[in-house]
């Protein structure tokens, strides 16, 4: 699929323009995030129902290979952490496209590896070893894709944008990251009625159908506008920007469009060529340093808050603290993703009204409450004491949902400049799974 041009002169891609052409761009990448989303999530039902445990007994907290338990659900942040860190050396260089690309690609390998892993005993522990591993290698693919992926989307989506939207678009793309992981629990859920088979295969083999729309409309869509200006391309920009525009290539609106942007990567002190790592790490009038250790930052602490730790592990938590069936304990996990999604929509209308950094505040505050609230109810050890916790966990995961779970990817694409945008939105990304990882073994 290439570009075509209309009867009006204006440059086509899926044959629209204009705002069509951005809803299209919005799409590929709010899809991407709902199966980021759908990855947090999918595990956290499966890992430890009885058809997972029998097929893949080193999971089983009982005997001595329990931390695989925590291995397999962790291994995912790794893959992750080490797609961003391609990201971080070859983003620049292969441009968003073929990034995005890749990572879906990427994504479908590690999900088909996952699904045909054949234990050879079932229910003996250390006789499936080998179709645990093949599983954890599947896993650790999925996750280097989605490292990709949420490495490239938010910067790609920023640099295909207006300014006065830009915002709003990246917090529902962060925003769907709760709709993926409910929709997630809700098939986790449905399949414990089904064939033992299909309680964790189909589950698992449900992210293809997010990934194969991410690459399919990928084929179709155009490059980042400014990372072709970057490489010294200014006719391609030039078609794309009119395209997004949907004005004709040659009309004024483009060429102001065009001379901004070039005004912005000299200003930023581009050359067309690959930014050098040391950049990221200099002060003075740029404080590129500054903008990275703010927006690594903020996805340090989204982790540290124990977010992944909630939505991993909440079903356990229940079993565990509150003796309930591991039936009811999803269906209840079904209900807190329930609430995460409803409240990470608000931050769709609230991010340009309040601020940014009224956001993260509010957040903080609503969080460290209920954190509290959870902490004191689960002191006594008595079942019905538990249950103030089961409250605490629910307000957490509102607030986490309406703050903290999109402003950080917002955040880092925001107040970077084009020259170090890619990288540094990698490098806070990387931050966001080094982080992840860290949480989930240790949870």
């Amino acid at each position: 699929m290439g570009v075509k041009t209309s009867e009006g002169g204006v440059p086509t891609y899926w044959g629209t323009s204009g705002r069509r052409l951005q809803i299209l761009i919005t799409t590929v990448a709010t899809t991407d995030f709902l199966l980021f989303g759908y990855d947090q999530g999918v595990m956290s039902g499966i890992i430890s129902s009885d058809a997972f445990v029998d097929r893949f007994p080193e999971v089983d907290q009982d005997h001595q290979y329990r931390t695989w338990e925590g291995f397999i659900v962790s291994i995912y942040a790794v893959g992750c952490f080490f797609g961003a860190c391609f990201i971080l050396q070859l983003g620049d260089w292969l441009g968003r496209r073929k990034s995005i690309f890749i990572g879906a690609w990427t994504m479908i390998i590690g999900v088909i590896i996952q699904i045909t892993c054949v234990p050879a005993t079932r229910g003996v522990p250390g006789q499936s070893v080998g179709a645990t591993a093949q599983f954890i290698v599947g896993r650790f693919l999925t996750g280097i894709g989605n490292g990709i992926n949420t490495s490239t989307v938010p910067t790609y989506q920023a640099e295909c944008s207006k300014s006065h939207n830009r915002g709003k678009l990246i917090c529902i793309e962060g925003g769907n990251v709760a709709i993926g992981t409910l929709i997630a629990y809700w098939i986790d859920y449905g399949c414990l009625y089904g064939p033992p088979e299909l309680t964790w295969r189909f589950p698992i083999a449900f992210q293809l159908v997010f990934a194969l729309i991410v690459l399919g409309l990928t084929l179709g869509l155009p490059e980042s506008p400014r990372w072709l200006m970057t490489k010294d391309r200014p006719d391609e920009a030039r078609v794309i920007l009119a395209s997004l525009a949907a004005k004709p290539v040659e009309d004024e609106e483009v060429s102001l469009q065009l001379n901004v942007i070039s005004d912005a990567i000299r200003a930023s002190g581009g050359d067309g060529h690959s930014t050098p790592m040391k950049v990221l790490f200099t002060g003075g009038k740029t404080q590129h340093l500054r903008r990275l250790l703010l927006g690594a930052g903020s996805q340090m602490m989204q982790q540290l808050s124990g977010c992944n730790a909630v939505i991993y592990y909440f079903p356990i938590l229940f079993q565990n603290s509150l003796n309930t069936t591991h039936n009811l304990a999803l269906l209840l996990g079904g209900i807190n993703m329930i609430i995460y999604s409803i409240f990470a929509t608000t931050s769709w209308y609230f991010v340009e009204r309040v601020g940014r950094r009224k956001l993260f505040l509010i957040g903080t505050v609503g969080q460290c409450l209920s954190m509290c609230l959870t902490f004191g109810a689960l002191i006594p050890e008595d079942e019905e004491a538990a249950k103030g916790a089961a409250v605490g966990l629910f307000t957490y995961i509102a607030f986490f949902g309406a703050t903290w779970l999109p402003l950080p990817w917002l955040y880092p694409a925001e107040i970077n400049p084009l020259r170090t945008r890619a990288k540094a939105n990698a490098l806070s990304t990387t931050s966001n799974w080094i982080w992840n990882f860290f949480i989930g073994k240790s949870s």
